[in-house]
């Protein structure tokens, strides 16, 4: 079965109501069980580059991500003393050390369509969800979260805490892109489709929507986004949460601010992400 077959199928089933589902299960579960194999090999993914920069998404694979959960039935599952109840269709994924995936005991998953390269690490507890694609050298730390269809590049760093949005709930067309050489800082947030280019630096605590004005003092510029087109933080830009004073006269009286992500300096191609952002952070409060 070609691609192109396997895209006509899952395009045909999606469109297939609730009671038409059921009763053909048996048919549609071996073309899921293909789709799967082929987002945990990273042989599909929701989000592919181009060489312009650009990323092209691919609505079809979303579509048989969310045909999985239609089609999937609860069943329990047992391993060893650990008890737990999912869809049939969406178990867990499994490692081997010829995958070269390290997932250190302690409350970790991966779930099955999800691809983790080899040489990412995974520290426990942390969730990677169906659809992710986690590329190779990548460190996913405790508490974090990688959601569905979140694209990760290659040796990103994804500090404790870290919450990482995906498109199934609530409902988002374009995953979280994070590219090659991001470090992302302990509870940051993204969500709603944003892209991080290649070699920013997120300082701890940098939350980022779809629509989150983000201030840049270097090219002095205001970054925006919109749902369909959500806010792109450049290539090596260091962002660090900033306030921003509200307009409104009661806002001035209680001098009141709201909580803003803000570019204080842009990386050199020599200079390590910790580094960078220690200097900037010292810059800031000299």
């Amino acid at each position: 079965m070609s691609w192109d077959d396997l895209r006509t199928g899952i395009e045909f089933w999606s469109a297939r109501p609730e009671e038409e589902l059921r009763r053909h299960r048996h048919e549609l579960l071996p073309l899921l069980q293909r789709f799967l194999q082929a987002l945990s090999r990273g042989q599909l993914r929701v989000a592919t580059p181009e060489p312009d920069g650009s990323w092209h998404i691919h609505p079809w694979i979303r579509a048989g991500i969310v045909l999985c959960f239609r089609a999937g039935q609860l069943r329990e599952y047992t391993l060893g003393e650990w008890h737990f109840t999912d869809v049939d269709t969406l178990s867990l994924r499994w490692f081997s050390p010829e995958d070269r995936v390290r997932l250190v005991p302690g409350g970790s998953a991966v779930r099955l369509g999800a691809y983790v390269a080899p040489g990412v690490v995974c520290m426990p507890p942390m969730y990677i969800n169906i659809g992710a694609y986690v590329d190779e050298g990548t460190m996913v730390d405790s508490h974090a979260l990688v959601g569905s269809c979140a694209q990760i590049g290659k040796r990103v760093h994804i500090s404790a805490g870290t919450q990482i949005g995906g498109v199934l709930e609530p409902p988002h067309a374009r995953p979280v892109i994070v590219e090659d050489e991001v470090f992302l800082g302990a509870n940051c947030g993204l969500f709603e489709g944003v892209l991080v280019r290649r070699r920013a630096v997120l300082a701890a605590g940098v939350q980022l929507t779809a629509t989150t004005p983000v201030y840049d003092l270097v090219r002095e510029q205001i970054l925006t986004g919109t749902p369909d087109a959500p806010v792109e933080i450049p290539e090596a830009a260091i962002v660090v949460p900033g306030v921003r004073a509200l307009p409104s006269a009661f806002a001035r009286m209680y001098g009141l601010g709201i909580a803003t992500p803000v570019i204080v300096k842009y990386r050199d191609s020599r200079t390590e992400a910790r580094v960078a952002l220690e200097e900037a952070l010292r810059r800031m409060f000299r």
